[in-house]
């Protein structure tokens, strides 16, 4: 039986916090934990098919052109080489990009440096890797190809669009404006579990063990990808090592190993180098963004504007949404925004770690510092004084704004002093030390989701979705939702996750999860309650359930009289999105150190305060906003991806050269949850906290070397050489 709510209107009645097990927002911990760090939690490459080959993808050597011959004769006969696959396919797949809609492309089309073109299969892995690298490929190469996006004429995405008032007007009578540029450059997702899938065929079924964020869509993805139907083909991603964006569609590895295990007739297994990943996945699009502030005598807006240059392959849909919370974070009533792509023959830019704000926040935030040194302004009390009252481009209501509670609380737990701020005002040896600050938001999404719980007849519940883990905490929060509204502890919860032969979730990904498919388990477990109620003859409102036992001390398992209950919880979002700008708000704050004769710049302690609804579980939401300061971190000061200006391959393609934050980077974070119930959100009041940890924390660390030794950058990352460069004399 399916329980279907499409949410319209805004959810207050609160239910889960009128139950009485006690376990929702407790920092209980991961239910999956002690598998992963034992190793028996398998992931993609590592479940134990027999009589499986491996495959190896061959990946292009040139920028744009076709291939015009492929010479499988020259690596058949090395040891072990089973087949080569070149299927048209696997061309087309690649050509297209792993992430968005985009035209199709001819059979063996290469539109970027690292493309896959072919698959090389053997008995081991070591001898199909050689292969690999032997196998003769010849091309017919286009030159010219843009590969610099300053060099190309973008084009202007009219739907980001935004003219209001006259901003040229407001920044010439302003009492204080800004006018700067930033730029930022790529990044790459970084997940440590590579791509990896393994194919096998039974007939003309097929099932895939992949490393995968969004089984909902994959499946689809899949099907279209092999011309096949869906009820012919099962995934399967119960554990992921991190995807960061890069796994929300299918990439080239499950397509070649589907392909490959149907002409060999025996399963495959293709995993990409680390190298490959970051050749072949995805990027994030390098900006460039140019920020106008206008402001009045006291500091308030009166002239807004943000422009920004991003990249993708030709006919790719997505575009990185820089102004994504621009359009809601501030005032002003003359305002100016606008988005241009410019198409460039480099791999697929794509949804990578908090799309948009993640990269646009820490632009808008540096620019704000300036403002607010300008205006003679604390920069807290600068963005506290512009908070709109609702959507300034929309003229909507807020669903919930918990933005001055995460200033006002963060800076009086940080330390944040509000006298005058002039840079260089503390030095210890041969460092500078300094504070900053920046505001954080991240936009809520919600989404279609679907699943199944079932009160076994002996006490016990069981979860079942599509749904992905891809190390958020996803089983442990469903366990705690399921608990808390049966009456049941969490570990009498088993949850089933990451199969398409259950009911279709929402996927991992825009920090959707939680609030999707947590509201669809909490509609079928009301569901349950509400039939518990009816053969007690009470409501399910004055259904109290604690310890497996109702109010009145019968057991659960009495109730159920030896048979299971099993709803299907359907969530849907409707009118409600239009209804409300709902986003997730939040403050950093940065105390940082810079030496003065190299440029060093080491941050020494970092605080982040997020208000973005319920907390569902304590323990995971602090893990999600640490592991969001983190990638803050790497964004202000070191990561950046590198192309040769020549063909466009990318410089530096693992994680020896693309320098992701390590250990001695990162300081002890302090996160505060500023909780809320935000009924607009989703029926369980909770919203996103995936990646709200990240979107502008890098500006408050870019604030902070400011404030310590006087050095006002405005490329990211910070690195050495630029901070030094910058430094005054």
């Amino acid at each position: 039986m399916t329980v279907h709510f499409k949410q319209d209107e805004p959810d207050n009645s609160n239910r889960l916090d009128g139950m009485k097990q006690g376990v929702i927002g407790k920092p209980l911990p991961r239910i999956e934990g002690l598998a992963k760090v034992t190793g028996t939690a398998p992931y993609a490459a590592e479940y134990p098919i027999e009589n499986c080959a491996e495959g190896v993808l061959v990946t292009s050597t040139i920028t744009r052109g076709e291939v015009t011959s492929i010479d499988r004769t020259s690596v058949l006969s090395m040891p072990g080489v089973i087949a080569v696959v070149d299927d048209e396919k696997l061309c087309t797949r690649a050509a297209q990009g792993t992430a968005n809609e985009a035209p199709m492309q001819g059979p063996a089309q290469v539109c970027y440096w690292g493309q896959p073109i072919a698959l090389v299969i053997a008995e081991t892995f070591e001898q199909a890797r050689d292969a690999a690298k032997h196998l003769k490929v010849e091309y017919r190469e286009d030159a010219g190809a843009p590969i610099d996006p300053g060099a190309v004429e973008p084009e202007e995405q009219e739907d980001e669009t935004v003219h209001q008032g006259d901003l040229s007007h407001a920044m010439a009578e302003a009492a204080h404006s800004v006018d700067v540029t930033y730029t930022t450059k790529g990044h790459a997702s970084a997940a440590m579990e590579p791509h990896a899938a393994i194919a096998q065929w039974d007939g003309d079924k097929l099932t895939v063990h992949a490393s995968l964020q969004m089984l909902n869509y994959n499946i689809t993805e899949l099907a279209d990808a092999l011309d096949m139907e869906e009820e012919n083909m099962r995934l399967i991603s119960r554990f992921v090592g991190g995807g960061f964006g890069s796994k929300l569609g299918i990439s080239e590895e499950v397509v070649a190993a589907a392909l490959a295990a149907k002409q060999i007739g025996r399963p495959v297994r293709v995993v990409q180098s680390r190298q490959q990943v970051f050749q072949t996945v995805m990027r994030r699009s390098e900006t460039t963004q140019r920020l106008r502030l206008a402001a009045d005598e006291n500091g308030k807006l009166t002239g807004f504007g943000h422009e920004a240059l991003v990249s993708n392959l030709p006919g790719e849909t997505f575009a990185e949404p820089v102004l994504q919370s621009s359009h809601f974070m501030y005032g002003g009533e003359n305002r100016e925004l606008m988005l241009n792509v410019a198409r460039i023959h480099r791999m697929t830019a794509g949804s990578v770690r908090a799309p948009g704000e993640a990269v646009g926040m820490p632009a808008l935030e540096g620019a704000m510092d300036v403002l607010a040194e300008k205006a003679g302004i604390d920069p807290v009390e600068l963005r506290l004084r512009n908070i709109p009252e609702q959507d300034p481009e929309e003229d909507l209501p807020f669903s919930s704004h918990k933005l001055a509670e995460c200033l006002t609380q963060g800076a009086k737990a940080f330390g944040w002093d509000k006298g005058p701020r002039k840079p260089r005002q503390r030095r210890e040896g041969e460092w500078w030390i300094g504070t900053g600050m920046a505001n954080a938001a991240r936009v809520h999404n919600i989404a279609e989701a679907k699943a199944r719980v079932t009160l076994k007849a002996d006490g016990t519940a069981l979860v079942e979705t599509d749904m992905t883990d891809i190390g958020t905490g996803t089983y442990t929060i469903l366990a705690q939702i399921a608990a808390e509204m049966l009456g049941l502890g969490p570990e009498q919860v088993l949850v089933e996750l990451g199969d398409t032969r259950y009911p279709r979730g929402p996927g991992s990904g825009g920090s959707w999860g939680a609030a999707s498919i947590g509201s669809a388990v909490y509609i079928a477990c009301k569901a349950i309650r509400e039939e518990l109620a009816a053969r007690l003859g009470t409501s399910e409102e004055e259904l109290e359930l604690r310890e497996s036992k109702t109010a009145g001390g019968e057991a659960l398992t009495d109730l159920l009289g030896g048979k299971d209950l099993a709803r299907e919880g359907h969530y849907e979002p409707g009118d409600i999105e239009d209804d409300y700008t709902a986003s997730g708000f939040g403050a950093f704050f940065a105390e940082v150190r810079v030496n003065h004769y190299t440029g060093e710049t080491r941050v020494d302690r970092m605080l982040g305060a997020f208000g973005f609804g319920r907390v569902l579980n304590a323990k995971t939401a602090r893990s999600q906003c640490i592991g969001g300061i983190t990638w803050s971190i790497g964004v202000a000061l070191t990561e950046a991806l590198e192309f040769d200006p020549r063909d466009g391959h990318l410089v530096n393609c693992d994680l020896a050269e693309y320098h992701v934050p390590v250990h001695r980077d990162v300081p002890d974070l302090q996160v505060l949850l500023v909780e809320e119930r935000d009924g607009a959100a989703s029926p369980i009041q909770a919203k996103g906290i995936g990646e709200l940890g990240m979107c502008g924390g890098a500006a408050a660390i870019a604030n902070a070397i400011y404030n310590a030794c006087g050095a006002r950058l405005f490329d990211y990352p910070m690195t050495p050489d630029r901070v030094l460069a910058a430094i005054p004399d």
